[in-house]
């Protein structure tokens, strides 16, 4: 978990390195990291339901659930010094896949006590071309 110590509202790339943390843990399978990046009253809204960060978290029982992943068109919104939403496609591929997927995404950032933590993501599947 990164510490970004600072009154002003983050940058575009420091938020972005945490989202890339959290990609990063899909990858790994490193379910330490993603629980540590989510807050605990953190919402996930995606195509299957609603999630809570526990089980956001428990997709990695039995294996990592992305192989690789490519991030673009970011954009950032200071909601307040303390509260940014990030937005950005998402370029996927899961582990065993020999196709590529796509999703929009948003994720709710917020400082809490000094350390920025995950509150909320949506994710929009994009249709393929």
């Amino acid at each position: 978990m990164q510490n970004i110590e600072q009154t002003s509202p983050p940058t575009l790339d420091e938020i972005l390195t945490l989202e890339k943390q959290v990609w990063s843990a899909l990858v790994e399978g490193n379910a330490q990291a993603d629980r540590a990046l989510l807050s605990p009253d953190f919402l996930g809204v995606y195509p299957t339901g609603f999630a809570n960060r526990d089980d956001h978290v428990g997709q990695f029982a039995d294996a990592p659930t992305m192989a690789d992943y490519k991030l673009s068109e970011a954009r950032l919104r200071v909601l307040a010094p303390e509260v940014v939403l990030l937005s950005y496609r998402a370029d996927y591929q899961r582990p065993g896949a020999a196709v590529w997927d796509a999703m929009l995404i948003s994720s709710l950032w917020e400082r809490r006590h000094d350390v920025w933590v995950n509150s909320f993501s949506q994710d929009t599947p994009l249709e393929a071309k």
